[in-house]
Protein backbone atom coordinates (compact mmCIF):
# COMPACT_ATOMS: atom_id res chain seq x y z
CA UNK A 1 0.00 0.00 0.00
CA UNK A 2 1.09 3.57 -0.72
CA UNK A 3 0.51 5.22 2.64
CA UNK A 4 -0.41 8.91 2.34
CA UNK A 5 -2.39 9.20 5.57
CA UNK A 6 0.31 11.30 7.23
CA UNK A 7 4.01 12.12 7.19
CA UNK A 8 4.18 10.43 10.60
CA UNK A 9 4.09 6.94 9.03
CA UNK A 10 7.72 6.95 7.84
CA UNK A 11 10.02 4.15 8.99
CA UNK A 12 13.56 4.76 10.30
CA UNK A 13 16.17 4.86 7.54
CA UNK A 14 19.19 2.51 7.61
CA UNK A 15 21.29 5.49 8.75
CA UNK A 16 18.87 6.10 11.62
CA UNK A 17 18.91 2.45 12.66
CA UNK A 18 22.71 2.40 12.69
CA UNK A 19 22.81 5.61 14.72
CA UNK A 20 20.31 4.20 17.19
CA UNK A 21 22.26 0.95 17.58
CA UNK A 22 25.53 2.80 18.14
CA UNK A 23 24.23 5.70 20.23
CA UNK A 24 26.21 6.85 23.21
CA UNK A 25 23.72 7.04 26.08
CA UNK A 26 23.32 8.06 29.71
CA UNK A 27 20.52 8.71 32.16
CA UNK A 28 18.50 11.60 30.72
CA UNK A 29 16.68 12.23 34.01
CA UNK A 30 20.10 13.15 35.40
CA UNK A 31 20.75 15.08 32.14
CA UNK A 32 23.67 12.73 31.45
CA UNK A 33 22.75 11.48 27.97
CA UNK A 34 25.32 12.94 25.54
CA UNK A 35 23.29 12.16 22.42
CA UNK A 36 20.25 14.00 23.77
CA UNK A 37 22.53 16.93 24.64
CA UNK A 38 23.87 17.05 21.08
CA UNK A 39 20.36 16.94 19.63
CA UNK A 40 19.17 19.78 21.86
CA UNK A 41 22.25 21.89 21.15
CA UNK A 42 21.96 21.42 17.38
CA UNK A 43 18.24 22.20 17.41
CA UNK A 44 18.77 25.38 19.42
CA UNK A 45 21.64 26.50 17.18
CA UNK A 46 19.67 25.75 14.02
CA UNK A 47 16.81 27.95 15.22
CA UNK A 48 19.03 30.65 16.70
CA UNK A 49 17.74 30.29 20.25
CA UNK A 50 19.52 29.68 23.56
CA UNK A 51 18.30 26.20 24.39
CA UNK A 52 16.08 23.26 23.48
CA UNK A 53 14.44 20.38 25.34
CA UNK A 54 13.79 16.93 23.88
CA UNK A 55 10.29 15.54 24.56
CA UNK A 56 8.52 12.35 23.45
CA UNK A 57 5.75 14.16 21.55
CA UNK A 58 4.70 17.46 20.05
CA UNK A 59 1.56 17.43 22.20
CA UNK A 60 3.70 17.34 25.33
CA UNK A 61 5.79 20.23 24.00
CA UNK A 62 2.65 22.26 23.34
CA UNK A 63 1.18 21.53 26.73
CA UNK A 64 4.37 22.43 28.59
CA UNK A 65 4.63 25.67 26.62
CA UNK A 66 1.03 26.43 27.52
CA UNK A 67 1.91 26.12 31.22
CA UNK A 68 4.96 28.36 30.77
CA UNK A 69 3.39 31.13 28.70
CA UNK A 70 -0.30 31.31 29.72
CA UNK A 71 -1.38 31.78 33.33
CA UNK A 72 -4.29 29.64 34.58
CA UNK A 73 -7.56 31.52 34.35
CA UNK A 74 -6.52 33.46 31.26
CA UNK A 75 -7.43 33.26 27.60
CA UNK A 76 -5.46 32.08 24.56
CA UNK A 77 -6.34 33.60 21.19
CA UNK A 78 -6.06 30.91 18.53
CA UNK A 79 -7.45 29.91 15.14
CA UNK A 80 -10.34 27.50 15.59
CA UNK A 81 -8.95 24.69 13.44
CA UNK A 82 -5.64 24.53 15.28
CA UNK A 83 -4.11 21.31 16.55
CA UNK A 84 -4.22 22.55 20.17
CA UNK A 85 -7.99 23.01 19.96
CA UNK A 86 -8.87 19.88 18.00
CA UNK A 87 -6.33 17.12 18.62
CA UNK A 88 -4.97 17.39 22.16
CA UNK A 89 -7.90 15.84 24.04
CA UNK A 90 -8.87 18.96 25.95
CA UNK A 91 -5.50 19.05 27.71
CA UNK A 92 -5.27 22.84 27.61
CA UNK A 93 -8.30 23.19 29.87
CA UNK A 94 -7.46 20.15 32.01
CA UNK A 95 -3.75 20.72 32.57
CA UNK A 96 -3.14 24.42 32.01
CA UNK A 97 -6.45 25.85 33.22
CA UNK A 98 -6.87 28.19 30.26
CA UNK A 99 -9.69 28.84 27.85
CA UNK A 100 -9.49 29.44 24.11
CA UNK A 101 -10.87 32.38 22.17
CA UNK A 102 -11.11 30.74 18.77
CA UNK A 103 -11.09 32.87 15.62
CA UNK A 104 -11.87 31.97 12.01
CA UNK A 105 -9.23 32.21 9.32
CA UNK A 106 -8.71 35.80 8.23
CA UNK A 107 -8.86 34.82 4.54
CA UNK A 108 -10.95 31.85 3.32
CA UNK A 109 -8.30 31.24 0.67
CA UNK A 110 -5.66 30.73 3.39
CA UNK A 111 -7.23 28.46 5.93
CA UNK A 112 -5.65 28.51 9.38
CA UNK A 113 -3.93 31.88 9.06
CA UNK A 114 -4.86 34.74 11.40
CA UNK A 115 -4.53 38.44 10.59
CA UNK A 116 -2.89 40.96 12.90
CA UNK A 117 -5.86 43.34 13.09
CA UNK A 118 -8.21 40.43 13.66
CA UNK A 119 -6.11 39.15 16.55
CA UNK A 120 -5.71 42.62 18.04
CA UNK A 121 -9.48 43.06 18.12
CA UNK A 122 -9.84 39.80 20.06
CA UNK A 123 -7.41 40.68 22.86
CA UNK A 124 -8.99 41.29 26.25
CA UNK A 125 -7.49 43.51 28.96
CA UNK A 126 -6.89 42.37 32.51
CA UNK A 127 -9.96 44.19 33.86
CA UNK A 128 -12.39 42.40 36.17
CA UNK A 129 -14.61 40.55 35.35
CA UNK A 130 -13.13 39.98 31.88
CA UNK A 131 -10.94 36.97 31.19
CA UNK A 132 -7.62 38.54 30.18
CA UNK A 133 -5.62 37.44 27.16
CA UNK A 134 -2.21 36.05 28.07
CA UNK A 135 -1.12 34.38 24.82
CA UNK A 136 -1.60 34.40 21.06
CA UNK A 137 -1.03 30.97 19.51
CA UNK A 138 -0.27 30.36 15.82
CA UNK A 139 0.37 27.14 13.89
CA UNK A 140 2.93 27.07 11.08
CA UNK A 141 2.35 25.12 8.88
CA UNK A 142 -1.34 24.73 9.65
CA UNK A 143 -2.46 21.11 9.58
CA UNK A 144 -6.23 21.46 9.13
CA UNK A 145 -5.62 24.46 6.89
CA UNK A 146 -3.98 22.14 4.36
CA UNK A 147 -0.37 22.92 5.18
CA UNK A 148 -0.71 26.69 4.81
CA UNK A 149 2.15 28.94 5.95
CA UNK A 150 2.49 32.26 7.67
CA UNK A 151 4.90 34.55 5.89
CA UNK A 152 7.76 35.89 7.97
CA UNK A 153 6.36 39.42 7.73
CA UNK A 154 2.98 38.23 9.04
CA UNK A 155 4.67 36.73 12.08
CA UNK A 156 6.71 39.89 12.58
CA UNK A 157 3.54 41.99 12.45
CA UNK A 158 1.93 39.76 15.08
CA UNK A 159 5.08 40.04 17.20
CA UNK A 160 5.00 43.83 17.10
CA UNK A 161 1.32 43.95 17.99
CA UNK A 162 1.50 41.41 20.83
CA UNK A 163 4.60 43.06 22.28
CA UNK A 164 2.82 46.40 22.36
CA UNK A 165 -0.15 44.75 24.07
CA UNK A 166 1.97 42.89 26.63
CA UNK A 167 0.83 39.50 25.33
CA UNK A 168 3.08 36.58 24.51
CA UNK A 169 3.28 34.92 21.08
CA UNK A 170 3.80 31.18 20.57
CA UNK A 171 4.27 29.12 17.41
CA UNK A 172 3.21 25.48 17.13
CA UNK A 173 5.89 24.86 14.52
CA UNK A 174 5.53 21.11 14.12
CA UNK A 175 6.35 21.50 10.42
CA UNK A 176 8.41 24.72 10.59
CA UNK A 177 10.96 23.46 8.08
CA UNK A 178 8.18 22.85 5.56
CA UNK A 179 7.10 26.45 6.08
CA UNK A 180 10.65 27.71 5.68
CA UNK A 181 11.10 25.66 2.51
CA UNK A 182 7.84 26.92 1.02
CA UNK A 183 8.29 30.61 1.85
CA UNK A 184 12.03 30.89 1.39
CA UNK A 185 12.42 32.40 4.87
CA UNK A 186 14.90 30.83 7.27
CA UNK A 187 13.48 28.81 10.15
CA UNK A 188 15.65 30.77 12.60
CA UNK A 189 14.08 34.01 11.35
CA UNK A 190 10.64 32.69 12.29
CA UNK A 191 11.96 31.46 15.64
CA UNK A 192 13.35 34.90 16.49
CA UNK A 193 9.86 36.43 16.48
CA UNK A 194 8.14 34.25 19.09
CA UNK A 195 8.42 33.65 22.82
CA UNK A 196 8.66 29.94 22.21
CA UNK A 197 8.05 27.20 19.68
CA UNK A 198 8.27 23.47 19.19
CA UNK A 199 8.94 21.33 16.14
CA UNK A 200 8.49 17.63 15.40
CA UNK A 201 11.22 15.25 14.32
CA UNK A 202 8.66 12.57 13.49
CA UNK A 203 6.75 14.28 10.67
CA UNK A 204 8.45 15.49 7.48
CA UNK A 205 11.93 15.00 8.92
CA UNK A 206 11.18 11.29 9.20
CA UNK A 207 12.45 10.30 12.66
CA UNK A 208 10.52 7.54 14.46
CA UNK A 209 9.74 9.60 17.58
CA UNK A 210 10.35 12.90 19.32
CA UNK A 211 9.84 16.66 19.30
CA UNK A 212 11.80 19.62 20.61
CA UNK A 213 10.86 22.72 22.58
CA UNK A 214 13.05 25.68 21.62
CA UNK A 215 13.39 29.03 23.38
CA UNK A 216 15.25 30.98 26.03
CA UNK A 217 17.42 29.09 28.50
CA UNK A 218 15.45 30.07 31.61
CA UNK A 219 12.22 28.82 30.07
CA UNK A 220 13.86 25.53 29.06
CA UNK A 221 14.99 25.08 32.67
CA UNK A 222 11.40 25.59 33.80
CA UNK A 223 10.21 23.25 31.05
CA UNK A 224 12.44 20.51 32.42
CA UNK A 225 10.38 20.51 35.63
CA UNK A 226 7.09 20.36 33.71
CA UNK A 227 8.39 17.55 31.49
CA UNK A 228 9.02 15.56 34.69
CA UNK A 229 5.55 16.37 36.02
CA UNK A 230 3.91 15.29 32.77
CA UNK A 231 5.83 12.01 32.68
CA UNK A 232 8.07 12.88 29.75
CA UNK A 233 11.48 12.42 31.37
CA UNK A 234 13.20 9.42 29.79
CA UNK A 235 16.26 7.39 30.77
CA UNK A 236 18.67 6.27 28.02
CA UNK A 237 16.87 8.45 25.50
CA UNK A 238 19.94 8.81 23.29
CA UNK A 239 18.75 5.71 21.46
CA UNK A 240 15.88 7.71 19.95
CA UNK A 241 17.67 11.07 19.97
CA UNK A 242 20.27 9.53 17.65
CA UNK A 243 17.61 9.02 14.99
CA UNK A 244 16.47 12.60 15.60
CA UNK A 245 19.98 13.87 14.89
CA UNK A 246 20.04 12.06 11.56
CA UNK A 247 16.60 13.48 10.74
CA UNK A 248 17.68 17.01 11.64
CA UNK A 249 20.87 16.78 9.59
CA UNK A 250 19.50 14.95 6.55
CA UNK A 251 15.76 15.62 6.47
CA UNK A 252 15.41 19.35 5.88
CA UNK A 253 17.00 19.72 2.46
CA UNK A 254 14.74 17.11 0.88
CA UNK A 255 11.39 18.62 1.96
CA UNK A 256 10.99 20.46 -1.36
CA UNK A 257 10.63 17.01 -2.96
CA UNK A 258 7.59 16.30 -0.79
CA UNK A 259 6.10 19.65 -1.79
CA UNK A 260 6.58 18.84 -5.48
CA UNK A 261 4.91 15.47 -4.95
CA UNK A 262 1.96 17.19 -3.26
CA UNK A 263 1.57 19.35 -6.35
CA UNK A 264 1.30 16.23 -8.52
CA UNK A 265 -1.55 14.96 -6.35
CA UNK A 266 -3.26 18.36 -6.22
CA UNK A 267 -3.22 18.75 -9.99
CA UNK A 268 -4.52 15.21 -10.46
CA UNK A 269 -7.43 15.94 -8.12
CA UNK A 270 -8.16 19.27 -9.79
CA UNK A 271 -8.39 17.58 -13.20
CA UNK A 272 -11.46 15.59 -12.19
CA UNK A 273 -12.77 17.58 -9.19
CA UNK A 274 -11.77 21.21 -9.75
CA UNK A 275 -14.22 22.56 -7.19
CA UNK A 276 -12.57 20.62 -4.39
CA UNK A 277 -9.01 21.88 -4.60
CA UNK A 278 -6.95 24.73 -6.01
CA UNK A 279 -3.36 23.54 -6.57
CA UNK A 280 -2.05 27.09 -6.25
CA UNK A 281 -3.12 27.03 -2.59
CA UNK A 282 -1.18 23.83 -1.83
CA UNK A 283 1.99 25.24 -0.30
CA UNK A 284 3.64 22.28 1.37
CA UNK A 285 3.13 18.51 1.68
CA UNK A 286 -0.55 18.40 2.69
CA UNK A 287 -3.28 17.98 0.07
CA UNK A 288 -6.85 18.54 1.26
CA UNK A 289 -9.66 17.75 -1.18
CA UNK A 290 -13.00 19.22 -0.17
CA UNK A 291 -16.64 18.70 -1.14
CA UNK A 292 -16.36 14.93 -1.53
CA UNK A 293 -17.87 11.87 0.10
CA UNK A 294 -14.77 11.23 2.18
CA UNK A 295 -15.51 7.63 3.29
CA UNK A 296 -16.34 6.62 -0.28
CA UNK A 297 -13.24 8.24 -1.76
CA UNK A 298 -10.99 6.76 0.93
CA UNK A 299 -12.48 3.29 0.31
CA UNK A 300 -12.00 3.68 -3.46
CA UNK A 301 -8.38 4.71 -2.91
CA UNK A 302 -7.75 1.71 -0.67
CA UNK A 303 -9.09 -0.59 -3.37
CA UNK A 304 -6.46 0.94 -5.66
CA UNK A 305 -3.61 0.50 -3.20
CA UNK A 306 -3.51 3.97 -1.63
CA UNK A 307 -4.18 4.93 1.99
CA UNK A 308 -5.61 8.39 2.75
CA UNK A 309 -7.41 9.91 5.71
CA UNK A 310 -10.51 12.01 6.40
CA UNK A 311 -10.34 15.50 7.88
CA UNK A 312 -14.14 15.50 8.12
CA UNK A 313 -16.96 13.70 6.27
CA UNK A 314 -16.50 15.99 3.24
CA UNK A 315 -12.70 16.35 3.14
CA UNK A 316 -9.96 13.87 2.26
CA UNK A 317 -6.32 14.50 3.21
CA UNK A 318 -3.19 13.08 1.60
CA UNK A 319 0.28 13.86 2.94
CA UNK A 320 3.49 13.26 1.02
CA UNK A 321 6.67 12.16 2.78
CA UNK A 322 10.10 10.60 2.42
CA UNK A 323 8.89 7.00 2.14
CA UNK A 324 6.81 7.60 -1.01
CA UNK A 325 8.82 7.90 -4.22
CA UNK A 326 7.92 9.99 -7.25
CA UNK A 327 6.87 6.83 -9.11
CA UNK A 328 4.57 5.89 -6.23
CA UNK A 329 3.14 9.41 -6.13
CA UNK A 330 2.40 9.14 -9.86
CA UNK A 331 0.66 5.83 -9.19
CA UNK A 332 -1.28 7.43 -6.33
CA UNK A 333 -2.28 10.32 -8.60
CA UNK A 334 -3.81 7.88 -11.08
CA UNK A 335 -5.64 6.16 -8.25
CA UNK A 336 -6.86 9.51 -6.95
CA UNK A 337 -8.36 10.50 -10.29
CA UNK A 338 -10.23 7.21 -10.48
CA UNK A 339 -11.33 7.32 -6.84
CA UNK A 340 -12.72 10.85 -7.13
CA UNK A 341 -14.71 9.87 -10.20
CA UNK A 342 -15.96 6.71 -8.49
CA UNK A 343 -16.61 8.44 -5.15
Amino acid sequence: MIDLRSDTVTKPTPAMRRAMAEAEVGDEVYREDPTVRRLEEEAAALLGREAALFCPTGVMCNQIWLRLLAAPGTEVVIEGGSHLVNYEAGAGALLAGVQFRTLPSADPARQGILGTEQVQAALRPDVFPLTPTSLVWIENTHNRGGGTCYTLEEVRALRRMTADAGVRLYMDAARIFNAATATGSAAHAYAAEVDGLMFCLSKGLGAPVGSLMVGDRDRMEAALVWRQRYGGAMRQAGVIAAAGLVALRDGIDRLAEDHAHAQLLAHAAAEVHPGGIDPTRVQTNIVSIEDVNAPAVIAALRERGVLAGPMDPRTVRLVTHRDVSRAEVAQAADALRAALVAG
